[in-house]
């Protein structure tokens, strides 16, 4: 397995592949993807800067999926693009023919792989970081498992979860829910939950502190000592 890093401006990625070639067409992916969106900026400022929905319908297929994520998780468009991006970059690579392809754009990850991959949990200074991690099966189309942080990254967050990672066959979808989610979620108050749309999100889990929660369905739950050098951080 091949592991490589792509910093672009706001964008640092990890990339896992089995060939050279897969790992230069998710950096194509991902720059394809950055470039649509900084042309749909140059024209539409209101887009990077609004917290709140904005239907937009556009040419560009990576506009269009940060709108719709972000209309139905209830923020901004922004909220979905890490996530927008990494499936670009996972795209590319599919279509270059991987059966490996993940990337990690800073905690936001998408993957499509032929084999069980192990997706660990780092949740700032909650005392269950780095010793959880997801068990995913192999994923024949690409899954978002997205994660938001009010505690870790530079990323705006309006609550206090240490993570709320989220798992969507729509990365986009999956990147603004777990924001939407961290922004309101505790453990005293999990109405948030009651708007998740079940069926377009499989899952939810929560790290806040001590205490963890766990919604819809999530791939196995395992001990796991994660390398936090292995983590990888960035805004988008």
């Amino acid at each position: 397995m091949i592991r490589r890093r792509f910093h672009f401006r706001e964008t640092i990625a990890t990339i896992l592949a089995e060939e050279e070639d897969h790992i230069q067409a998710a950096r194509e992916g991902m720059m394809q993807a950055r470039q649509e969106l900084e042309h749909h900026l140059a024209i539409d400022p209101f887009f990077c800067t609004t917290l709140e929905p904005y239907p937009v319908i556009s040419g560009s297929s990576i506009v269009n999926r940060m709108a719709a994520a972000g209309q139905s998780a209830g923020v901004g468009p922004m909220a979905a693009v890490a996530g927008a991006i990494a499936w670009a970059g996972v795209e590319s690579m599919t279509r270059r023919g991987a059966s490996l392809a993940v990337i990690d754009n800073g905690g936001d990850i998408v993957i499509c792989s032929d084999r069980m991959l192990r997706v660990g949990i780092h949740a700032g200074l909650s005392p269950h970081s780095d010793l959880l991690a997801f068990e995913v099966p192999p994923q024949e189309e690409p899954r978002g498992i997205c994660t938001s942080s009010a505690t870790v990254g530079p990323s705006l967050s309006f609550g206090t979860a240490d993570a709320v990672t989220v798992f969507s066959p729509d990365p986009a979808l999956a990147d603004a829910w777990a924001t939407a989610i961290c922004n309101c979620i505790s453990r005293d108050d999990t109405g948030i939950i009651d708007r998740v749309p079940w069926g377009e999100v499989e899952g939810v889990f929560v790290v806040e502190g001590e205490w963890t929660s766990a919604f819809g369905r999530l791939p196995p739950l395992v001990k796991a000592r994660v390398d936090r050098d292995l983590v990888t951080g960035g805004p988008w």
